[in-house]
């Protein structure tokens, strides 16, 4: 059976951090039929590994590997040039580093989006997924503002299409992912023994593996209609659970909620709720439709507190 996938070219922005990775290996695999898969990122040594390691499993052919910057716009034209679907997954993720490097910040996840819709734009691209993170709503650091925003440029996008132009562009959301580069998973992990500091014994987060990640985007690029938000429905877990989980029996301290967190997350905003479909494994969101009843907002603190969304201890240790 033909697949969507079959002879498409496909262009991973970010392409060599945890996700960009994990979407290599299973297009790969899954879609053997791909003509092709551009791995776009600023680090060469990055790139380097990779091609080392797809090499090695046996599914280096026909990837190729850009150096690049989403902020210069004219590389990106040329890294478009030919492409089919444009995952981007690049990003200043972290939001210590976002928080001290506000210009850079700015640059990189508003300053970039810009420019990769451009691009987009300009070379003809069939459709473009925009990643993005449940901090981007109710943002209360400059990580998650500027991931608000790159939203709203993808979202509206579609006003520069005109007549011409087949580019549909749509956005994913989620919360945090299971070993992913930097993760709260990896510092607990990290531990061995020492006291771990938490925040507040209350908080949550909405998590999920990076197989789920990966099989959601491949998924609402087959079917993605512009101009939507995606967001799967996550389950979540307090903090507390999750060391108790990796790491059973070793010491915390409690050090009071720090600059730009939050002490539940918010998947979905209760405006957003308004023009949201719930369906059975996600939300799909209309931005352009937020004209009905406001419903209550889709909380991190809600999810964990219903015992069909809860991420037990069990289900967290299958899933490590």
């Amino acid at each position: 059976m033909k697949s969507f996938y079959d002879g498409k070219e496909i262009l991973l922005l970010g392409g060599t951090g945890s996700l960009g990775k994990a979407l290599l290996y299973k297009l790969k695999k899954q879609f053997p039929k791909i003509k092709g898969v551009r791995i776009f990122s600023r680090d060469e040594y990055k790139q380097w590994q990779l091609k080392q390691a797809i090499e090695a499993d046996g599914i280096g052919a026909n990837v190729s590997f850009l150096i690049g910057d989403v902020r210069d716009a004219d590389r990106l034209r040329r890294a478009f040039t030919g492409v089919d679907i444009v995952v981007n997954c690049a990003a200043m993720k972290h939001v210590g580093a976002c928080e001290t490097n506000p210009i850079e910040a700015v640059q990189t996840n508003i300053g970039g989006a810009e420019n990769v819709i451009s691009a987009a734009l300009d070379c003809q691209v069939e459709r473009v997924l925009h990643v993005s993170t449940d901090k981007a709503v109710y943002p209360v650091n400059l990580y998650g503002a500027t991931k608000a925003v790159a939203e709203r440029l993808f979202i509206d996008a579609s006003v520069y299409r005109g007549r011409n132009y087949k580019t549909q562009f749509a956005c994913v959301r989620y919360g945090n992912v299971f070993g992913s580069r930097g993760s709260l998973v990896e510092m607990i992990r990290r531990a061995d023994g020492k006291s771990i500091p938490i925040t507040d014994k209350g908080m949550t987060r909405f998590f999920i593996t990076l197989d789920m990640v990966t099989d959601f985007i491949i998924g609402r690029i087959e079917d993605m209609d512009s101009g939507m938000i995606y967001v799967p429905a996550m389950k979540a877990i307090k903090i507390v659970d999750l060391i108790e989980a990796l790491a059973p029996g070793n010491p915390t301290h409690e050090i009071g909620i720090q600059k730009g967190e939050k002490l539940h997350e918010c998947l979905v905003s209760s405006e957003e709720m308004r023009a949201a479909f719930i369906g059975d494994d996600m939300f799909e969101i209309m931005q352009h439709d937020l004209t009905s009843t406001v419903s209550p907002a889709y909380t991190s603190e809600m999810a964990e507190s219903k015992p069909e969304t809860r991420l037990d201890k069990e289900t967290l240790e299958r899933w490590l």
